[in-house]
Formats: structure tokens, C-alpha cells, sequence
């Protein structure tokens, strides 16, 4: 019974229209909350899946760093016994150092990545990353100058661009050997270096100081011998599930090896993505909780006007307890038919922006890897969204029951 009259009394029309028009602002006021809820969580998983995809350019599937120490000894063996794996497409060893790249009267602090030209296309797809030359190591050079690809903020800071005669060098600081304090220069390594490429990745960390250079030549650079590298970068084979793969070698290398998927080597971007995410979350559900108080003054005019109904009630048997009851579960449904259209409303929305980019990003679209908000809609958002409205809306009941407790 109690249902049915509460149901009623929501539907009825009130003999008093400043009572209709307070419930209708409440449930649009519920409304317009969820639904900017909804699209909030659905531009976040936007950003989200656009940095997944920008970080796969360059990201191995999985990538094996040692327990210990700067570097895997033997990287090179182990990397083709990983290529046995079924399941492994490319297991290619690569070897990072900090370093200091000079050309064109400027220098820079760079991290420099030797990778293996054989194996580098099938890793990191080098070919999309290119905006300027081509991905060329060796081929036409001089043999004692390598190939080099700039990151687009490292061609900034250094004036290079590709071209032969383009004098760049790598300095990096002695492994071995004994340094002489009257000759600093002789505490640096030095390679000769021609760039033949420019990339861009679309990812601060990247684009602003990685350059990429041949594996073995970086190697005989920072003075190693024995196949050494700081890690191994795998990559899945087409249709194997790369973190069962990831599991699989896990389990196979054992405790001397850290094992990371994509998420895990990029964790920071996506522990930043997910606090902003639940941050902002947190501050639209406190709106979302102010926007309901206005159904306790739309329920105190109800009790009001339904005195008579409420006398009614009584003298048919009903208890103060159950008719309170009523106007606690009408402060629910109040609440849940704004939350009910609301989360439709943001879901309309963020589906019309996911499919058709209807509003664009207010800068220049050639500075830019998309010019669209990107959005991403999921259906555990949506049922997160109404488990919310659902618990604010019992919130709203209990608090109605107590400012409804001497007048009913």
C-alpha cells in the first residue's frame, strides 16, 4: 500500500502548482547532476583509452627488466629463447642511458635507447611514428657515423633535422678505466651521430627527451661486451592474449626477472588519469547530494498539502510510522526518477560525442593528434552512476523522515 499511495502522490497532480513546479525542479536538478556525472566518467575513460593508444606506438606488450642492477647480462640469448615461446612474435633487447646530445651550437640532456634494427619495426612500428626523414640506422652512412632519431622536443632544442651533413654527438660519461682530473673531456665517451629521422609520439616522456640509436653501436659507447641490456621488449603474436603471455613468461623466468604489461610500465599516466577520474567523481556526487536537499522542501509543501489525505489514512488504520513511510519512500522516487533520466540524458550525450565528435577542441587541429573530446561510454559508469543516485536518494528518505516526524 505504501508504494502504491507514495507512487501517487508522485504522478498526481498537486492542488497547489508551486508544488509541481518545486518537484519538477528537484528531479531536474537530480537530472542535470547525474547527467553531468555520466559524461564526466565517459570523457575520463576518453582520455584514457586515447593514452593507451598513443602509448602502444611505442610500448612493448610486455617488457622484462632485471630484479638487480642497471642491465640483463646475456639479454641477447635470452631474448631468442623468449622468441621460442609460443606465443612471442619479436623479443627484441634494448639498452637506455642518460646522455648529452650536442649539434647545431646546442646541447640537451637526452635518454638514449639503442634498439635493434632488425626487430625495432616489429616493436615499436617506428614507420607511423616518423614526421620528418625516415627510420634509417646505418644504411648510407659512413661507417663511422650512425643513424639517430630525434624525439620532436630533442629537434627543437638542438636546431637538428635529418640530414647527412648534419653534425650531431652523443656524450656519455666513462664506465672502466681510471680518470684523468687534468683532462675532463677524456671522462666522456663520444659518438658521432648523423639523424636521419624525427618522431613523435604524442606523449610528454617521450617526445621530449628520447632519441633512438643502433644497439650495438651504443653498446661499444657505453663499453659492454657481453650482449647486456636494460631490458627486453616483447611483443605478442596476432591473437594471443598478451597477458596470458605476460603470465606464461612471468612464471617461466622466475624471481630474477620483473615482468610488466603495458599498464604497469606506464603505470604513473594511468594512476594520474584514475585519480582525476574518481577526484572529480567525488565532487559531482556532493553536487549531485546538494541538488537533493531541494526534495526535502519539495516534501515538507507535500506533507502540507496532504493533510487531509494523511487524516484519511489514519481513520482507515494506517499508523504515523507507515504514512511517514510514504513520504520517505516519495523523497526515493523523486530522487530516482531525476537519476533514471538524468543517466539516459549523459548517456545520449557522450554516445552523440563518441560516434559523432559534435564538440571540437579549441585549438589548432595540426598541433594536435585529435580535434574531438574523446569520449568512451561504459555500462559499468552507467551502473555506478544509478547505484549512486539510488544510495543519495535513501539519504534524502532518512533525512526526510526526520523533518516529517512532528508534522505527520
Amino acid at each position: 500500500m505504501i508504494s502504491r499511495v507514495a507512487l501517487r502522490y508522485l504522478v498526481a497532480k498537486k492542488s497547489h502548482k508551486a508544488v509541481n513546479v518545486i518537484a519538477r525542479v528537484s528531479i531536474a536538478g537530480v537530472a542535470v547532476a547525474t547527467a553531468a556525472i555520466m559524461v564526466v566518467l565517459s570523457v575520463f575513460n576518453g582520455f584514457t583509452g586515447l593514452a593507451e593508444g598513443h602509448l602502444s606506438a611505442i610500448d612493448p606488450d610486455i617488457r622484462i627488466l632485471p630484479t638487480k642492477g642497471k642491465v640483463i647480462v646475456s639479454a641477447d640469448s635470452l631474448a631468442l629463447s623468449l622468441e621460442g615461446v609460443d606465443g612471442v612474435a619479436t623479443a627484441m633487447p634494448v639498452l637506455t642511458e642518460r646522455a648529452l646530445l650536442a649539434g647545431e651550437g646546442a646541447q640537451t640532456p637526452v635518454i638514449a635507447m639503442g634498439v635493434d634494427p632488425a626487430r625495432v619495426e616489429d616493436v615499436m612500428n617506428l614507420d607511423r611514428l616518423i614526421i620528418d626523414g625516415v627510420y634509417t640506422p646505418v644504411n648510407g652512412l659512413p661507417d663511422s657515423i650512425a643513424g639517430t632519431q630525434l624525439s620532436v622536443g630533442v629537434a627543437m632544442s638542438t636546431g637538428l633535422r635529418p640530414s647527412p651533413y648534419a653534425a650531431a654527438e652523443l656524450f656519455v660519461p666513462r664506465r672502466t678505466g681510471r680518470i684523468n682530473p687534468a683532462n675532463p673531456a677524456g671522462a666522456y665517451r663520444r659518438l658521432n651521430l648523423a639523424v636521419t629521422g624525427v618522431f613523435r609520439v604524442d606523449q610528454p616522456e617521450y617526445d621530449s627527451e628520447y632519441i633512438f640509436v643502433p644497439l650495438d653501436t651504443f653498446r661499444d659507447l657505453l663499453e659492454y661486451s657481453g650482449g647486456e641490456a636494460s631490458a627486453i621488449e616483447v611483443n605478442a603474436a596476432q591473437g594471443v592474449d598478451p597477458g596470458r603471455l605476460e603470465r606464461l613468461i612471468a612464471d617461466r623466468l622466475g624471481d630474477g626477472f620483473v615482468v610488466q604489461g603495458r599498464r604497469e610500465q606506464q603505470a604513473e599516466t594511468y594512476r594520474m588519469i584514475a585519480v582525476e577520474k574518481w577526484v572529480t567523481f567525488l565532487m559531482l556526487v556532493f553536487i549531485l547530494l546538494i541538488a537533493s536537499f531541494n526534495i526535502v522542501s519539495t516534501l515538507s509543501l507535500m506533507v502540507i498539502e496532504k493533510r487531509t489525505d494523511m487524516g484519511t489514512l489514519r481513520a482507515l488504520g494506517a499508523t504515523r510510522r507507515s504514512v511517514r513511510a510514504i513520504f520517505a519512500l516519495e523523497g526515493w522516487l523523486i530522487t530516482a526518477a531525476g537519476g533514471l533520466a538524468g543517466t539516459a540524458l549523459g548517456l545520449i550525450l557522450a554516445l552523440a560525442q563518441q560516434h559523432f565528435g559534435l564538440i571540437k577542441l579549441g585549438a589548432d587541429p595540426s598541433a594536435l593528434s585529435i580535434d574531438v573530446y574523446p569520449v568512451e561510454v561504459h555500462a559499468a559508469d552507467a551502473v555506478l552512476v544509478l547505484v549512486t543516485v539510488f544510495a543519495v536518494g535513501g539519504l534524502i528518505s532518512l533525512i526526510s523522515l526526520f523533518f516529517t516526524k512532528r508534522t505527520v
